[in-house]
């Protein structure tokens, strides 16, 4: 295993290559690194029960989306050969987590199902290791990909959408994957992604505004499909960070952010019962304040009595439910499955990636981290994924791709 070490090169150029303007059409994307990212999308997409166009059985899906894991690390070790690596200390606390994750699996009393989601997690971190050469480029190759494979599961949701809006809207109305059946809050956490990372790099300058158009106008339709509050919430939260992060740089962050808070002023004033009957879902105020009846199973798994040693490395990996029914947040599913140290762990990778984003040179790549960052933390509170091999772990992956030094520079 061979680690990347940096050359010494000149400081005058060091410093012009840190503030030139990204490249990100200036080379085409690997074919291989992109079929090998897209394999690990594919692994996290979990299908759910949601009827689809082809009637294809849950457990098909199930064996399709889980197995493109080993796929993902075939091709891993396609595009990387050498078994290059750049060391990082966001994967390594990564492969802490998911090593500690097998040993308490071992012992949980569903040793099968917890065993084989940690030997899981730990294929799907490995596979990013072998992905770190593309870490730090200046053509920002790890987010092209990544934004290449949300726009593949957002077209395959409109078109599933308009050959059956029957399947596609028959979860309580909200838009779900006809396709392959991608449940509402997935697809409004692709949406919401691919919408503000557009909105961000329109506003650097990075992608030009048809493209931009195109992305925000499709995430935006999307998004609203799915009556997700989180998705919104977390979009709006972490692009107004990333806009801040740019305000005094760049004039056309300024003025769309002036345009922005204008038309949502007018847009609030004019709207305003429509909006708040598409944010309530039918719901009453009790469940709206129960975050869906969230807040009950949060109170009945924190306060079931647990031995001193599962308190501290809990009971391996779950399918994040708690008496059959889902626990719906990050930070308490993580204390199930693996305790105290868990959460000491997934807080210090967040901390790290948001040390090295306010430490990072100003610009897109910084924004771009600080959304991703952001809209993770806001999301963690209604949904998993964190602590296990999800969508939200390659947003963080991709942030710190992109806050790391360009590979064979040595950063100043």
């Amino acid at each position: 295993m061979t680690t990347l070490v940096a050359p010494r090169t000149a400081p005058g150029r060091d410093a012009a290559q840190r503030h030139a303007p990204l490249r990100t059409s200036a080379t085409k994307v690997p074919r291989m690194l992109l079929l090998a990212w897209g394999a690990l999308f594919v692994n996290v997409l979990t299908p759910s029960n949601n009827p689809t166009v082809l009637p294809i059985p849950h457990s098909i899906n199930q064996i399709l989306a889980q197995g493109s894991l080993l796929m993902a690390v075939v091709l891993a070790l396609l595009v990387n050969p050498r078994i290059v690596i750049r060391p990082n200390l966001f994967l390594v606390l990564l492969s802490v987590m998911a090593i500690v994750a097998l040993i308490v699996s071992i012992h949980s009393p569903f040793f099968v199902g917890s065993t084989y989601r940690a030997l899981r997690l730990i294929g799907f971190v490995l596979c990013l290791w072998l992905l770190t050469p593309w870490w730090g480029r200046h053509d920002v190759v790890l987010l092209r990909v990544h934004r290449l494979c949300l726009w593949g599961a957002l077209v395959s949701v409109v078109v599933g959408a308009a050959l059956a809006p029957g399947k596609a809207f028959s979860s309580e109305g909200r838009l779900s994957g006809a396709i392959w059946p991608i449940p509402p809050p997935q697809v409004a956490h692709y949406a919401a992604v691919l919408l503000a990372t557009s909105a961000i790099l329109w506003m650097c300058r990075v992608i030009g505004g048809q493209h931009a158009l195109l992305g925000i106008v499709v995430s935006v339709a999307v998004l609203i499909g799915t009556h997700t509050r989180t998705a919104l919430l977390g979009a709006i939260i972490g692009v107004a960070v990333a806009g801040a992060s740019l305000f005094l740089g760049h004039a056309r962050v300024r003025r769309t952010s002036a345009s922005t808070v204008l038309f949502g002023v007018v847009a609030g004033t004019l709207f305003a019962p429509q909006i708040v009957k598409w944010a309530a879902r039918g719901q009453s105020a009790e469940d709206a304040s129960q975050l869906t009846g969230r807040t009950k199973v949060w109170s009945a798994s924190l306060d079931q009595a647990r031995p001193r040693l599962q308190d501290l490395f809990g009971n391996g990996l779950s399918n994040k439910s708690f008496n059959g029914l889902p626990v719906d947040s990050n930070w308490v599913a993580t204390y199930l499955d693996l305790g105290w140290f868990g959460i000491v762990v997934q807080v210090t990778f967040i901390l790290l990636l948001l040390v090295m984003a306010i430490t990072h040179v100003r610009g897109p790549r910084r924004a771009v981290a600080l959304f991703f960052i952001v809209y993770c933390i806001v999301a963690s509170v209604t949904e998993t994924g964190t602590g296990d091999a999800s969508t939200y772990l390659l947003d963080l992956t991709v942030a710190a791709a992109l806050l790391v030094p360009e590979p064979g520079r040595r950063a100043r």
